[in-house]
């Protein structure tokens, strides 16, 4: 009897450590995959702001060429090639165009990067963002945060075929975004139209999410708490929120 009770203890012993190194296992394995995740978002927004500013310095290079160009073709008289012209200018300034002026630079490339993709999806977009000058939260982190919610609503929209509900007509591709003081912190907010036509469990959303969509939320969660902020999603048939709330 004592050999047999020895035997079972080793044995729960023996399955309790082995369950425990398969969690931690697990969770090393999970942590390793988010911080190669972290690295390639934070790569791809740093990229992306490069890219915005190495475009805007080259237009500002070629200005006094395109004026010099301009005023020729009015001398001559070339009223339908200076028009023309023009036109090809406007469309290289859409391009490049910051125009989402926040008072943070790192902010204003990464919103306006993804506003104009999201347009460019024909996904309407309204967007409100003012920041102070100085943040708690860094500039690196803070432009995750924003673009994994640009990139998450991006995708929701762009999923969004036809009505909620039956074969009607098209429901509207939506993002509203805003950024700027709430009782004393900084308050973000975005929300966009989705497929969703019944109302679910943010938890099951968020857990249904696999990929590198569910890292960005996990992502998201993890700066947040870093600096004691808050994060808060809302699914309604059609719409999904989420607001973040960081301490200044």
């Amino acid at each position: 009897m004592n050999d047999l009770i020895k035997y079972l203890l080793i044995s729960g012993a023996s399955i309790c450590v082995s369950v425990v190194c398969t969690v931690l296992i697990i969770r090393r394995c999970f942590e390793h995959r988010l911080e190669k995740f972290q690295d390639s978002v934070l790569k791809k927004q740093r990229d992306e702001v490069q890219n915005i500013y190495q475009t805007m310095r080259a237009w500002r290079h070629d200005y006094h060429n395109h004026i010099q160009s301009i005023k020729a073709m009015m001398a001559m008289g070339k009223t339908e090639e200076m028009s023309d012209y023009l036109d090809n200018l406007e469309k290289d300034l859409d391009t490049i165009d910051i125009a989402i002026r926040t008072g943070n630079v790192g902010l204003d490339a990464i919103l306006s990067s993804k506003v104009s993709i999201a347009r460019k999806n024909n996904i309407e977009v309204n967007c409100t963002a003012k920041v102070p000058s100085e943040l708690k939260v860094s500039d690196v982190h803070l432009c995750a945060i924003v673009g994994n919610l640009m990139d998450n609503a991006i995708e929701a929209c762009e999923k969004m075929k036809g009505a909620l509900e039956g074969d009607g007509p098209a429901a509207p591709r939506f993002i509203r975004v805003y950024i700027g003081l709430f009782k004393s912190q900084l308050y973000i907010s975005v929300t966009n139209s989705t497929n969703e036509s019944k109302r679910r469990r943010v938890s099951e959303l968020v857990t249904s999410k696999l990929g590198e969509h569910g890292f960005g939320l996990r992502r998201i969660d993890k700066i947040a708490e870093k600096y004691a902020g808050y994060v808060n999603r809302k699914n309604e048939p059609g719409v999904f929120a989420t607001e973040v709330m960081l301490p200044l």
